[in-house]
């Protein structure tokens, strides 16, 4: 049965659906992902995967969502099979693991907002307000909640509410990101961040971390692999534009990062300190873990110090950023409780569990920046499998059969041909299997903690946790599918090509 709640107008879908991939990805991990994989030589794969990765996963997730008009773990089955009811699940699960670090994340973004309000971000500086504030748990527990709550209170009331703040607030967040920019640029020393940035050393692409952090990237701030244009999906027209919207998101999504990695890099080196053993700005930007994961938001207040109307500016930017962090926020919940929704509970039911158990489950990342950076790493490469798996999902549906029933019948403003069958069923596959592979060697023979699963940043952390989920959904794949379809039926599979 159609779902009743739609988006309003197209222009509302892709606002909201903007608004879900241009959030704290684009100015919180970025600017830091790109220092520390080198600046220039980041930005090939990262561009590389946004067509070969991104986009083509956000075509898959619309037409899914769409046709299926059920969350991840009931389009996979009703599309693909009863049995391929746990790939959804891992796709579901990964994306609320990242939604209970996500939520602390946006709690930064609320706490920075009141500090902008009240002048203590610029009275204290950037970086001596960060400091205060990690010294203090309870405060960021406490903004862990409100940035939770805010966005559960949302999704509690549908999408008619985040449609409407988006179609105002993302506008002014690109606004001021380019406002942001352009300031940027303008101060001393500025030339060496684009230098940074834009000048890639081409030798550097021979090491594996570009390319596993350029697509992990890319996926993290598109959503792609995540299920979360696939939920909201079910609330569109089945003719609307499919291609021309994934692009759109796509790179409207990148354009925004590019503005804050430009505003940040270059108030980085413009601003760095000058004192004789002072690091320089190339050593600040590439501290490994947790020595750069507040990257923007330390350098951020020193630039709007250096801005006319500077407090005024710092205010409506983190309120910009708070909306966009929200807006992301939003649909990882709703995404979640969709998935409860399928399996037979109520919509006010599944949205107060998931808030509630979005909290609970985030609160070692607000403890523990550490926790939080293994976290961002396990499931931030954990996209790329949940990316594999829509392309398995899309291949065993029939690739050729995929575009023409789910994708081609929409009113699509550029045409779509066999490249999409091409890109799904070989090259999407050989992107996961060749950084995999690629991967896994490479830690094996370089890193000599790469089994530690207690390691932030190794391999063995990755293979635990990804295995863990992996058996536990197989172990109860009848059960969920039993759950959220009932007793239909898998697709008959003589109609794939």
């Amino acid at each position: 049965m159609k779902t009743q709640e739609q988006f309003t107008s197209r222009f509302g879908l892709l606002v909201a659906a903007i608004g879900m991939a241009v959030g704290t990805g684009n100015i919180w991990r970025f600017p830091r992902v790109a220092a520390q994989n080198g600046g220039g030589e980041f930005l090939i794969p990262w561009l590389v995967f946004l067509l070969l990765w991104s986009i083509p996963l956000l075509m898959v997730e619309t037409a899914m969502g769409r046709q299926a008009q059920k969350g991840a773990v009931g389009a996979f089955g009703r599309l693909v099979g009863r049995n391929a009811s746990w790939m959804g699940s891992f796709v579901g699960f990964c994306s609320m693991a990242i939604m209970f670090y996500y939520a602390v994340i946006a709690g930064w973004c609320f706490k920075y907002l009141f500090g902008a309000l009240t002048g203590k971000v610029l009275e204290q500086g950037g970086r001596e307000f960060w400091e205060a504030f990690q010294a203090s748990p309870s405060e960021s527990v406490f903004f862990h909640l409100v940035a939770i709550s805010c966005a559960g209170a949302i999704v509690y009331r549908g999408v008619a509410g985040i449609e409407r703040v988006c179609k105002v607030m993302i506008p002014l967040l690109f606004l001021l990101l380019v406002a942001g920019a352009v300031r940027a640029v303008t101060l001393p020393g500025a030339i060496g961040g684009l230098n940074f940035l834009f000048n890639p050393d081409l030798s550097a692409l021979l090491d594996y971390r570009i390319w596993l952090e350029g697509l992990t990237q890319s996926a993290w701030s598109t959503g792609a692999g995540y299920g979360l244009l696939l939920t909201y999906s079910i609330y569109t027209s089945h003719r609307d534009d499919i291609v021309m919207n994934s692009l759109t998101i796509g790179f409207g999504n990148n354009a925004a990062s590019l503005l804050a990695g430009i505003m940040v890099i270059c108030s980085v080196f413009a601003l760095a300190p000058s004192n004789p053993g002072s690091p320089p700005a190339e050593e600040l930007l590439q501290l490994g873990g947790p020595g750069n994961t507040a990257l923007s938001f330390l350098w951020i207040p020193e630039l709007f110090q250096q801005m006319p109307f500077g407090q005024l500016s710092l205010v409506l930017f983190f309120l910009a950023l708070v909306v966009a962090a929200i807006s992301s926020l939003v649909a990882m919940i709703e995404m979640s409780s969709r998935l409860f929704v399928d399996a037979g509970l109520s919509r006010g039911r599944a949205v107060l569990f998931v808030t509630l158990g979005g909290f609970l489950f985030g609160l070692p990342a607000s403890l523990s920046t550490d926790f939080l950076v293994n976290q961002d790493n396990v499931w931030g490469i954990g996209l790329m499998v949940s990316g594999f798996l829509f392309a398995v999902a899309v291949n065993r549906f029939g690739a050729a059969r995929f575009r023409r029933e789910l994708i081609e019948p929409a009113r699509n403003d550029l045409p779509i041909g066999r490249w999409f069958d091409v890109l799904l069923r070989w090259v999407v596959p050989a992107q996961f299997l060749i950084l995999i592979t690629w991967w896994l060697y490479q830690a094996a023979i370089s890193e000599p903690d790469w089994w530690n699963p207690f390691a932030s940043f190794s391999l063995g952390t990755c293979l635990l946790q990804w295995g863990v989920a992996f058996f536990i959904f197989w172990l109860l794949n009848d059960r969920i599918a039993t759950a959220t379809l009932g007793a239909e039926t898998a697709p008959d599979p003589s109609r794939g090509s």
